[in-house]
């Protein structure tokens, strides 16, 4: 009797069995002068603390950059990042923002050309009205 090796090993698949969080750094940048960073000013100052305790896995990187609009770039565990300019928004808008770069995997929007997208091949194959004895009507 010979031993044959599997043909197919499990696919790993995240939020079954761990769910891992694609963000991983959040790089928030801020001008102290320009009136376009007045919400980005008060978001550091009481909303990021909160945030930042709530999601420890996530790396919050501030800096300043002068004479510059303020920005929230976001780094995912594939390689890629998300900038996202926010300008003249107010503290409650950046944390929108700042929960959407959380909640991103990084990956860039794709079109769906099927309603249902599976790993798994259909077991019965593709329907055809040609198959079978057809329907008397």
């Amino acid at each position: 009797m010979t031993v044959r090796a599997l043909e197919k090993v499990s696919v790993g698949r995240n939020g079954i069995g761990a769910f891992i969080l694609q963000c991983r750094k959040i790089d928030v940048h801020y001008c102290d002068y320009s009136g376009s960073s007045r919400g980005m000013n008060t978001f550091i100052k009481s909303q990021l603390s909160k945030f930042a305790t709530k999601h420890p896995q996530i790396e919050f990187a501030v800096s300043p950059r002068p004479r510059k609009h303020p920005i929230l770039i976001g780094h995912y565990i594939n390689g890629k990042q998300k900038s996202i300019c926010v300008k003249n928004l107010d503290s409650l808008q950046i944390l929108k923002k700042v929960e959407l770069l959380r909640d991103a995997s990084g990956e860039k929007v794709k079109r769906v050309n099927k309603p249902v997208a599976s790993i798994n091949e259909s077991v019965r194959g593709v329907w055809s009205p040609y198959h079978g004895n057809g329907m008397l009507v």
